[in-house]
C-alpha cells in the first residue's frame, strides 16, 4: 500500500514539473524575484538601522527566510486550477491513494523553494555575503528555512482548497505579506515601536530567520531560536496538513 502510494505521488510530482518545461517563464520568474528584493534592500533602499556589521550579512539570511514564506501562489493557483477545472475529480475517480496529488504538488513546490534557496545563497555570495557556522550548521539551517517552507506550504494548499476559485487565490494570498514583512528578515525587532516589536519577535518566520542567522554566524544572531524554528513550523504542520488532506477527501462528496 505504501509503494502504491509513493508510486500515484511520483507520478503526480513529474506532472508538475513537466509544467515547468511547458512555462519556463513563470518558473525564472519566481527565482528572480527574491534575487531583485535582495538587490533592491541591499543597494537601493538600504537599512540596517541598529544592525551591528554589514547590513548584508544580516539581509541575506533574513532574505532567504522571506523567499520560504512567499511564492506560494503558483502552488495555489495550480490546486484551485484543477479544482475548477474538474481535474481533481478525475483524478479522484481513478484507483489513486488518497491525497497523491496534494503530496506530488507539495514535492514539485519544495524542489522549486530548494532551488530558489541555491539561486539566492549564490547571489548572496557573489554580493559578499559568507556562512561563518561550518558545512553542518550551513546544512542545518537549510533544513530550518525548508521546513518552515513545508509548513507555510501546506497552509497555502489548505487555503486554496477553501478558496475553490483561481480568482480567489488573489486575496488569500495578501495573508502572506503580514506574515513576511511584520518578522526581523529586514529590520531588528529593537528599531521598532514596542508594540510592533513585540509582534514581529512572536511571528514564527523571525524565530526562523534568528535560528538561520546563528547557524550561518551572521549579525542579529541570537542563541536559543533553535527549538522555537523548529516547533512553530512542525506545530502549523500539525494542524494544517490534516486539514488539507480532509478537505481533499471531502470533494464532490
Amino acid at each position: 500500500m505504501t509503494a502504491y502510494a509513493l508510486t500515484d505521488s511520483w507520478t503526480m510530482t513529474r506532472r508538475e514539473l513537466a509544467r515547468w518545461a511547458r512555462q519556463p517563464v513563470q518558473l525564472v520568474v519566481n527565482l528572480a524575484f527574491p534575487v531583485m528584493l535582495l538587490l533592491m534592500f541591499g543597494y537601493l533602499i538600504g537599512g540596517g538601522r541598529g544592525v551591528s556589521g554589514e547590513y548584508r550579512d544580516y539581509l541575506v539570511p533574513g532574505m532567504l527566510a522571506l523567499t520560504m514564506a512567499f511564492g506560494l501562489e503558483g502552488t495555489m493557483i495550480a490546486v484551485t486550477r484543477d479544482l475548477d477545472k474538474g481535474v481533481i475529480d478525475r483524478f479522484r475517480s481513478m484507483p489513486m491513494a488518497d491525497g497523491a496529488v496534494l503530496v506530488g504538488r507539495s514535492a514539485a513546490d519544495m524542489l522549486q523553494s530548494a532551488t530558489a534557496l541555491v539561486v539566492l545563497i549564490g547571489v548572496g555570495t557573489a554580493l559578499g555575503w559568507r556562512a561563518h557556522g561550518g558545512p553542518v550548521a550551513f546544512l542545518g539551517a537549510v533544513g530550518l528555512l525548508l521546513l518552515f517552507r513545508f509548513a507555510m506550504l501546506w497552509i497555502g494548499i489548505h487555503l486554496a482548497l477553501v478558496a475553490g476559485k483561481p480568482e480567489m487565490v488573489q486575496a488569500v494570498q495578501i495573508l502572506v505579506w503580514p506574515v513576511g514583512f511584520l518578522s526581523n528578515a529586514l529590520a531588528l525587532p529593537d528599531t521598532m515601536p514596542g508594540w510592533l516589536g513585540t509582534v514581529v519577535e512572536w511571528n514564527p518566520m523571525s524565530h526562523t530567520a534568528t535560528a538561520v542567522r546563528d547557524l550561518f554566524g551572521s549579525p542579529g544572531a541570537e542563541s536559543g531560536h533553535l527549538w522555537a524554528a523548529v516547533v512553530w513550523p512542525v506545530a502549523l504542520l500539525a494542524v494544517f496538513f490534516p486539514l488539507a488532506v480532509r478537505r481533499f477527501g471531502r470533494l464532490s462528496r
